[in-house]
């Protein structure tokens, strides 16, 4: 099983946009769903976007309206466009491949490394 790999992290200044980028093996990816999450330094792992093998999405509501997630099944590929950054946007993220019971998503198939997003005030 390969793990996923993020890419696209950075400094920006507050509001402004970034966009993050995940590659997942493809026998996991195309009918599987996928998901964000974020680390902020000190605190607990969140979840914040998912999107499902079918292109439902779903947002923390603290990203609600400024990310987006999207998938491209050709690529294998997982985007997070995160736009109105705000400094406590500040976070390590990651992408996942998983699967939903119900409405929780489920993050079955390993973390990458992440990918470092630092937001300036």
């Amino acid at each position: 099983q390969v793990r996923p790999v993020e890419s696209g992290g950075g400094l920006v200044q507050a509001g402004e946009s970034l966009t993050l980028s995940c590659g997942i093996s493809g026998s996991i990816f195309a009918s599987n769903a996928a998901g964000w999450y974020r680390q902020p330094p000190g605190k607990q792992r969140e979840l914040v976007a998912t999107i499902n093998a079918g292109g439902r999405t779903n947002y923390a509501d603290s990203v609600k309206g400024r990310f987006t997630v999207s998938r491209d099944n050709a690529k294998n590929t997982v985007y997070l466009f995160m736009n109105s950054l705000k400094p406590t946007d500040t976070a390590t993220y990651y992408c996942t491949a998983g699967t939903f019971q119900g409405t929780s998503y489920y993050p079955n198939f390993g973390w990458g490394q992440g990918t470092q997003v630092t937001v300036s005030s």
